[in-house]
């Protein structure tokens, strides 16, 4: 079946937590549409995801920490990281004055 749409179509107005959204999902890949507002990991949160990921900020911006590494990555629209399995990383902030929108890629 052949299934379309847009990125930015029904975007939340304001948001109380990071809203994740199913794009796509398949055996060894799945594409996330992700919305932030002003949300950031909690403290001492990290994410070690079995997978990796492929991340592109689409509007706003945001900063990402790596385990290890000083300091966070700020991320604006249009840059994008590979960030492979098992990296420790957080998300530090989320932009506070427009939505960030991400486009998330995890694959194995």
């Amino acid at each position: 079946m052949i299934k379309s749409g847009n990125l930015f179509a029904g975007m939340p107005g304001t948001l109380a937590a990071e809203q994740i959204t199913a794009l796509l999902t398949a055996p060894n890949v799945r594409i996330e549409r992700i919305v932030s507002h002003g949300q950031a990991s909690p403290p001492g949160f990290w994410y070690d995801q079995p997978q990796a990921e492929w991340v592109i900020v689409l509007a706003g911006s945001a900063a990402i920490a790596f385990e290890g590494e000083a300091p966070p990555r700020t991320l604006r629209s249009g840059d994008h990281l590979h960030i492979p399995a098992h990296t420790r990383h957080r998300v530090e902030w989320t932009d506070v004055s427009e939505p960030t929108v991400w486009l998330a890629v995890h694959y194995r």
